[in-house]
């Protein structure tokens, strides 16, 4: 073979490599991942998702490929994203952590199948006919977190019995804020508590809302559970500390991060549990047949070194019925 022919040959050879990888790759099963907030924020569930993943017996970009959607805290922008996961012709969808980006996703996929990890009931929302019998497209896992602002306005209460008066903080464009403030406001009565309801709908918000909360001689805040209220916990947590506040938020990932208190579910472990259901679907399983995942164990963790820096003495029984006290 001459030398011009055999150069024309080997770089024919090496352009088609990444052709044929790009090829294999468009063989690979597709999930789309659909979430509200972004990337940094939760990249500790995401790694319990790809460890999900693993335990099912896929690997990204080996035996599976993932199209990654993320809203960066802007709501509006979920329908559009869940149509291109549509059209990129994704085999399953997941959204874990987010019931905006599962209300997008189920209306822009009615023939996709999809997993859903959300705070509240799935039956309410409409994405599920039942939590034992899904039916249609649509199963996953149902924290039930949002049920729990009252439980986590009682734990607070108990920590802070003198103050009367609590700054809860929501996100005015979650679907379900009505639903949290009213839960609260109904505990707060029976409790004989005043609530001040503060909106943050962006970062900037959080700043505001801390401000009204001081002039508004509230002596404790609840955060509730929110995608976009989760990525803002560094913001959060540090002017609780700046300005002396107990708060109780709904993951230990914000105790974990020098929060004072929280009570709630394991985020990693429902991230896990939805990338276990997508691996069973991508392997022929009906997501009507797999039944609406619930947590059967709640964790009360409370941060002791933030605290004592608030100069608050924590109560023995309530550190006797901690799952972790962080010293």
């Amino acid at each position: 073979m001459k030398r011009r022919e055999f150069i024309l040959a080997l770089g024919g050879a090496a352009a088609s490599i990444p052709l044929a990888a790009r090829a294999q790759q468009a063989t690979l099963p597709a999930i789309g991942f659909l979430h509200s907030g972004s990337r940094d924020a939760f990249s500790r569930p995401l790694a319990a998702f790809h460890q999900g993943l693993a335990e099912a017996g896929f690997v990204e970009g080996h035996s599976v490929a993932i199209e990654y959607r993320w809203a960066e805290n802007r709501y509006d922008r979920l329908p559009a994203l869940a149509a291109e996961l549509v059209s990129r012709g994704v085999n399953v969808i997941a959204t874990p952590g987010s019931t905006p980006a599962a209300l997008a996703a189920k209306a822009a996929a009615a023939e996709i199948p999809l997993v859903f990890l959300i705070g509240n009931d799935p039956v309410k929302l409409g994405l599920v006919a039942s939590l034992n019998a899904p039916g249609g497209k649509v199963t996953g896992v149902s924290f039930l977190i949002n049920s729990l602002e009252a439980k986590k306005l009682e734990v607070m209460h108990e920590l802070v019995p003198a103050v009367s008066t609590i700054g809860v903080l929501l996100n005015p464009k979650n679907p379900i804020v009505d639903g949290q403030l009213k839960d609260v406001q109904d505990a707060a009565r029976k409790l004989g508590l005043k609530i001040v309801a503060l909106n943050a709908g962006n970062e900037a918000d959080i700043d505001t809302a801390f401000a009204t909360l001081a002039e508004q001689r509230a002596g404790a805040l609840l955060v509730t559970a929110d995608p976009a209220l989760t990525s803002w916990r560094d913001r959060m947590i540090a002017l609780a500390a700046r300005d002396g506040v107990p708060t109780v938020y709904h993951l230990r990932e914000f105790t974990d991060a020098g929060g004072l208190l929280s009570y709630g579910t394991s985020l990693s472990d429902g991230y896990r549990q939805v990338a276990l259901y997508v691996g069973r679907i991508l392997k022929g399983a009906k997501p009507a047949d797999l039944p609406v995942i619930q947590p059967t164990k709640f964790e009360l963790v409370i941060n002791l070194k933030t605290a004592k820096t608030l100069g608050l003495e924590v109560p023995a029984k309530m550190l006797a019925l901690a799952d972790e006290v962080i010293e």
